[in-house]
C-alpha cells in the first residue's frame, strides 16, 4: 500500500472533523428561568443569557450567536431530552426545639415528598440534618444525625427503599440563617432531603 493511499483516508477524517459544527442551546428550567453560559474557544467568547439562545462553533472560529424556540428544540432534540433523568429536587423539613420530632407543618408534608420521590426512577435520596446554635458542637452533631435518621425512618415507613437513602449530620456548621452561638432559630433546625 502506498503512502498516498494511507494519507487520503487520514485527510478525509481530518476534513470531516474540521467541518463539524458544535451547537449549544441554553434551555430554561421548569419555571422559565435561565442562567448564563459563556461559550469560548480560541476565536473568542460568546455569552448566552436568554432562553433558547444558541451558539454554533466550528473549529477555532468564535461561536456564532443565534436564537431558536421551544418547538424547534423539541423537533431537533426531543428524543434526547425525553431520555434525560428528572432534575434533582430538594425539600426542607423543620424540627421542634431540642428533638428529632418534626413540626406539625413538616409532618403534613411527608406524603407529598414521597409522591415526588416516587417520580424518580431508582431515586437516590440524601437526608442532611442540621441544628441551630444552641448547645455544644458534640451535642448538635449527634442531634443533627438523629434528625436525619428520623426522616429516613419516616420515608421508609411511607414505603421508600432504605437501601436508596443515605444520611449525614452537619450540626450547626451550615446555618440557613446565620446567628450567634446560643440562638434558637427555628429555620436552622431542619433536615434537607436531596433527591436525584
Amino acid at each position: 500500500m502506498s503512502v498516498r493511499a494511507l494519507l487520503l483516508p487520514a485527510l478525509a477524517l481530518l476534513l470531516t472533523a474540521c467541518a463539524s459544527t458544535d451547537r449549544i442551546v441554553l434551555l430554561p428550567d421548569d419555571q422559565g428561568k435561565v442562567g448564563k453560559l459563556n461559550v469560548g474557544n480560541a476565536g473568542g467568547d460568546t455569552l448566552l443569557d436568554s432562553a433558547y439562545a444558541t451558539a454554533s462553533a466550528s473549529g477555532s472560529h468564535k461561536a456564532e450567536a443565534g436564537h431558536t424556540d421551544a418547538d424547534a428544540v423539541h423537533q431537533e432534540f426531543g428524543t434526547v431530552l425525553a431520555a434525560l433523568p428528572p432534575a434533582p429536587v430538594s425539600y426542607t423539613l423543620y424540627f421542634i426545639t431540642d428533638s428529632d420530632d418534626l413540626t406539625a407543618e413538616s409532618r403534613a408534608l411527608a406524603p407529598t415528598i414521597l409522591s415526588q420521590i416516587a417520580k424518580f426512577p431508582a431515586a437516590e435520596v440524601v437526608v442532611i440534618g442540621h441544628t441551630d446554635t444552641q448547645g455544644t458542637d458534640d451535642y448538635n452533631d449527634k442531634l443533627s444525625l438523629d434528625r436525619a435518621h428520623s426522616v429516613k425512618r419516616q420515608l421508609i415507613g411511607l414505603g421508600f427503599d432504605a437501601a436508596h437513602i443515605s444520611v449525614a449530620g452537619r450540626g450547626k456548621r451550615e446555618l440557613l440563617v446565620p446567628t450567634a452561638d446560643g440562638v434558637a432559630e427555628p429555620r436552622n433546625r431542619r433536615a434537607e432531603i436531596l433527591v436525584r
